[in-house]
């Protein structure tokens, strides 16, 4: 029967992952765009059918991206060429009207089929795409993390998405149904949902609409082998430039179907690639722009803070929400973890390391709630289905003790300055203006809710530019992991 073997390349969440890093003392160079560039040119010319698609977040998380507020970036990716990207929640952070811009730039189709311009009922985003690999037929569409709904698009009621995984498998239908019949040899759903989220989805779609695999991202998860929901695929490739995944299957014609496959996920290091030298050059040419402007030094900490994960209390996550926290003068100070981009900092500090570490200029919201409603916002982040790699967590500031019980499933203490948090009394809260916006995900409260003691104070319109100061004139500061957050097995 006739058959063609298809080799499909696959990143996500690269987060402005430009430049290589050094490993060990034998000084192998791991990720970066021009070491992953030569590889993915070396499977172009090895390979007669070859893709390479992303599953969202290209944009930010370095101060190239940030400075040039992912306008470099674009033109980094133009260079890369993918064939196929679909949209992440971070390619929102710089806002929907500069995101329409940014797609403009690309030289590649950037698919999404669930976000609308709700009065038009109209989709914002190319919904789908359809490429001739040698005669086959592959449809690819895109589905967005529920975040971008919770964030940037909640303050624009020209706008919504079919948030929930069930209306993004109804969407998923009407893209097949519309363009999936026997011209069609292969389906590729491309996500920003999370690895958890991508089983489940899997698991509402209908065989009859022909979807073959679900190459994911937002999570970073890093797996052995796909999962397999449905008879669909499952896969991402962590996050970064250091690993690339990819496929190398066989589609049957008469069937439409994938009757082999293997995976792997392919480290990208001096030693399994060639740099790709034009490209480092260009990545060079902005790096030298920025590096005059961020060599300034910020601060001396008293040692390297880190950052290894964003589900528990950290060292560095610590030191964040007591400067935020002083600075705003409030008595809780709730950090999302996510907005630390860095896994460690210090103890010298430059303005490229600070930025790159903490790029979001969002802004610091101060309001007042009573106990109980405390009590229910820890209650519902700290719990442990929240803690799965994409849920939304905090780090807290130095006042705060929180005490949950995963066996019980529920929070057990909670005391601020050393006393216990009366029910009925008020406590100053300051959030930033996303997780204002997404409270009722993030915190289980609505924004209404959150309001019921007064409308919030505006602190800052950049929480960037608040610690930034803080740090410059606190030189020396360490914070350690002292058990602010707590949870018992």
């Amino acid at each position: 029967m006739p058959s063609r073997k298809i080799t499909i390349l696959h990143s996500n969440d690269m987060h402005g992952d430009f430049l290589s890093e050094t490993c060990g003392s034998s000084g192998e160079l791991i990720g970066g765009l021009a070491l992953l560039s030569g590889y993915i040119n070396r499977v172009r010319m090895e390979e007669e059918n070859v893709l390479y698609v992303i599953a969202g977040d290209m944009l930010q998380g370095s101060i190239i991206d940030s400075e040039y507020k992912g306008i470099s970036t674009m033109e980094i990716m133009n260079y890369l060429a993918p064939d196929v990207v679909a949209l992440g929640n971070h390619e929102f952070d710089y806002g929907l009207p500069h995101l329409l811009f940014l797609e403009k730039m690309a030289n590649f189709d950037i698919v999404n089929a669930n976000l609308y311009i709700e009065k038009y009922n109209k989709r914002i985003m190319q919904p789908y795409v359809i490429l001739d690999v040698a005669g086959y037929n592959i449809l690819l569409t895109g589905i967005i993390t529920e975040k971008v709904m919770d964030s940037i698009v909640s303050t624009d009621n020209l706008i919504s998405t079919f948030i929930t995984l069930k209306d993004a498998a109804d969407e998923v239908g009407r893209i097949t149904n519309a363009y999936q019949d026997d011209r069609i040899n292969l389906t590729v759903l491309l996500t920003h949902i999370g690895l958890e989220s991508d089983l489940e989805l899997a698991g509402l779609l209908d065989p009859a609409w022909g979807v073959d695999m679900i190459i994911g991202g937002h999570s970073h998860s890093i797996l052995g082998q796909p999962e397999k929901v449905n008879n669909i695929l499952i896969t991402q490739a962590g996050e970064g430039t250091k690993q690339i995944g990819r496929f190398d299957i066989v589609v049957e014609e008469s069937t439409n179907s994938i009757v082999e496959w293997q995976w792997q996920l392919v480290p990208i290091s001096s030693k399994s690639a060639e740099a790709d030298q034009d490209l480092l050059d260009f990545i060079h040419f902005y790096k030298s722009e920025v590096e005059m402007k961020y060599n300034a030094i910020v601060t001396k900490l008293a040692f390297r803070h880190t950052h290894p994960e964003r589900e528990v209390e950290t060292a560095l996550g610590n030191l964040f929400a007591d400067g935020l926290a002083e600075m705003s003068e409030t008595d809780i100070m709730l950090l999302g973890s996510g907005s630390i981009r860095q896994k460690e900092l210090g103890p010298l500090v430059t303005l490229r390391d600070y930025v790159s570490c903490f790029p979001f200029k969002d802004s610091l919201n101060r309001f007042t709630v009573s106990g109980s409603k405390l009590w229910q916002m820890f209650n519902h982040f700290m719990r442990l289905e929240n803690r799965n790699g994409e849920g939304e967590c905090y780090q807290v500031n130095s006042a705060v003790k929180a005490v949950y019980s995963d066996a019980e499933n529920k929070l057990i203490s909670l005391a601020i300055d050393g006393d216990p948090v009366d029910l009925h009394n008020t406590y100053r809260v300051c959030l930033t203006g996303y997780h204002l916006n997404g409270s009722k995900s993030y915190l289980g409260l609505s924004a209404e809710e959150l309001r019921e003691n007064g409308s919030p104070s505006l602190v800052s319109t950049s929480m960037v530019d608040v610690l930034e100061e803080w740090l410059m004139n606190n030189q020396n500061e360490g914070r350690k992991v002292e058990g602010r957050l707590v949870y018992l097995a």
